[in-house]
């Protein structure tokens, strides 16, 4: 694996948190910029690598990369400048350490409900316990993912960052636009007109982190 190349592991203990759509996000932000970036897809579903088969030539080009099988945790195409990686949702034991093991930094997906707060209480505290993290050497971001203003269970999400005394790397808020552009292949960075740049402000408190890291 390339000494140049960031990895950014998108994990959570829970599925349907938005980890895919995270990641493919991530990875069409970095590709827009002219950076080179892989997309690694570490979970048997395999939602990464089906967006991907359906990405149009023309969008800025993101490398496909299969980690569903362990032993090619690692193994990535040279020169690449960001390596994103979407985790599997059972992510725990050695298969958490080895994907780990690899990355600069993880990003948590959460979504506003009990479950999803639940399982990210517990997605820290078992982080905590690896080597890796306890040396300071990831950079955990927490991502509050499909927020509905003004609901309770926003107020929910912001009274569970203030527990944890962890401010949150961004706040995005619930669109439709997400799904139909990856049914296309394509992202919210791949589209450059205002309905989607007011949009993609969201993210960019999470990308400055990412970048400012590099």
């Amino acid at each position: 694996m390339s000494l140049r190349m960031k990895t950014i592991l998108v994990a959570n203990l829970k599925g349907g948190c938005g980890k895919t759509m995270t990641a493919i996000t991530l990875a069409s932000a970095f590709a827009q910029q002219g950076l080179r970036i892989g997309l690694a897809d570490a979970d048997p579903q395999k939602s990464s690598l089906q967006w991907l088969k359906y990405r149009p030539e023309s969008a800025a080009k993101i490398v496909a990369v299969d980690w569903r099988n362990e032993k090619s945790i690692g193994h990535a195409p040279e020169n690449l400048d960001y390596l994103i990686v979407d985790a599997p949702g059972a992510l725990s034991g050695e298969h958490a350490e080895q994907l780990i093991s690899e990355s600069h930094a993880i990003v948590t997906p959460l979504q506003p409900s009990v479950f999803d707060i639940d399982s990210t209480k517990r997605f820290l505290k078992h982080l905590k316990d690896i080597k890796r993290i306890r040396k300071g050497k990831v950079q955990i971001l927490l991502l509050g993912n499909r927020l509905r203003p003004n609901t309770h269970s926003a107020e929910q999400i912001k009274a569970f960052f203030q527990q944890i005394e962890q401010i949150p790397a961004a706040l995005i808020l619930e669109r439709s636009c997400y799904d139909q552009l990856a049914q296309q292949g394509l992202a919210l960075f791949d589209k450059p007109q205002k309905q989607y740049t007011d949009i993609q402000a969201q993210w960019q408190p999470l990308l400055n982190k990412l970048l400012q890291d590099a």
